[in-house]
């Protein structure tokens, strides 16, 4: 049905048989009404040839060099979480989510404003915590598709590596801490650690006891498996610790590598493969694959939960994101739908006051013998006028040839 016809029947249904017809008039020589058409998701790197933004640095490189190859599609990540129906909803404005990686460069132009934390992780040689932050909150830009999950929110870099990259549990822990102490009320960290420690268990209940969501990788972004890609279920932490909102990385096609890790705790997957994003420097893009990316997105989506719906606790939104994830072996994120969805099974918010629910006002025999008479009246008016429409332009046609 075209735009034209939609909105007569719905002129008319409503009963403005004037409105009806003017909109007839208006657009009787009009052609055929096309909807808007999305485009369809290619890999970030399909076309263009972006460098890739490390996880950690060689003992004789350099720090990640600036690109300045501008991503000018939207990404298939976005298109396919919907990232740009979000905002009249919520940007995330009111929310900060502490990074816990390699640190995050404060002079990233897309987050430019919005970075705190200590001195020493403003600055990040590797590159891998500002590309995590900008999937969680770079602003868009003009001439750039790309933008994050929650493109207003703040951020608080937190190095939970040493200066090549390399995590350390020890190093996780007070990144955490520092992260919740800095106001952060979502905490992405990057780390996939093989064993845990007292220290890391603590910062973990410490966030959960500030009401502070944290979400991390459930397997290591480089993953060693066996040669035949079977090998067990493993924990990784912080990941494994409970209460701990555990992710994984997929490909344009919700699919996972062949010989990706199993972990042993899984709670969503998100977009984590060939995914665009933003470096420590230059104004272009750069790729990244694995996990801690599929992090990113979700405390980015965790933070538009919580500044949309800031009486929500933290395991109430972590509860939302998976009631609310599209259904498979491993629950999609679903953006949209944690913003707008409530599930069967999510638990009601106390204290809230269910909305008011208005009832139309059950019509009676005569008022339906009314509408009915007013749809063939106006019905019959339409075809009166597109009737007197034909004659004066044939009268007027054989005029001018007389």
């Amino acid at each position: 049905m075209t735009g034209i016809h939609r909105g007569l029947r719905h002129n008319v249904q409503r009963g403005g048989c004037a409105a009806a017809v003017v909109l007839l008039a208006a657009t009787a020589g009009a052609g055929p009404v096309h909807a808007d058409t999305q485009p369809t998701p290619a890999p970030s790197g399909a076309v263009l040839r972006l460098p890739v933004v490390p996880d950690r640095l060689d003992a004789a490189s350099g720090c990640t060099k600036g690109s300045h190859t501008v991503m000018k599609a939207v990404p298939w990540a976005q298109q396919q979480l919907g990232l740009g129906r979000l905002a009249q909803f919520t940007e995330g404005s009111g929310v900060t989510v502490g990074v816990v990686d390699t640190g995050v460069s404060a002079s990233a132009s897309a987050l430019h404003g919005r970075v705190a934390g200590p001195h020493d992780a403003l600055q990040d040689c590797v590159g891998h915590g500002t590309f995590v932050a900008g999937i969680v909150a770079a602003a868009p830009r003009a001439g750039s598709g790309f933008s994050g999950v929650a493109p207003a929110a703040k951020v608080f870099a937190a190095r939970g590596t040493d200066a090549a990259g390399t995590a350390r549990a020890d190093l996780v822990a007070q990144g955490i801490r520092a992260a919740v102490n800095g106001g952060a009320e979502v905490v992405e960290v990057s780390a996939a650690l093989t064993r845990t420690t007292p220290a890391l268990t603590s910062a973990v209940h410490y966030a959960q006891q500030h009401d502070v969501l944290v979400v991390a990788p459930a397997v290591p972004d480089t993953q060693d498996t066996s040669a035949d890609g079977t090998a067990p279920p493993e924990r990784f932490w912080p990941a494994a610790e409970s209460g701990v909102l555990a992710v994984v990385d997929v490909d344009i096609d919700g699919h996972r590598p062949d010989t990706a890790l199993v972990p042993a705790r899984v709670d969503l997957a998100a977009p984590g493969q060939g995914v665009t994003g933003v470096g420590p420097s230059g104004a272009g893009h750069y790729l990244a694959s694995g996990a801690s990316v599929a992090a990113g997105f979700v405390a980015g989506a965790a933070a538009l939960v919580r500044a949309y719906q800031p009486e929500l606790t933290a395991q109430q939104v972590a509860a939302r994101l998976k009631a609310t994830s599209y259904p498979a072996d491993v629950p999609r994120l679903d953006v949209s739908g944690a913003l707008t969805r409530v599930s069967a099974t999510e638990q009601p918010v106390r204290g809230l006051q269910e909305p008011a629910i208005r009832l139309r006002p059950v019509a009676d025999h005569s008022a339906a013998q009314g509408r009915a008479l007013t749809l063939a009246g106006c019905g019959l008016l339409v075809a009166l006028v597109l009737g007197a429409a034909g004659w004066l332009t044939r009268n007027s046609r054989r005029g001018g040839a007389e």
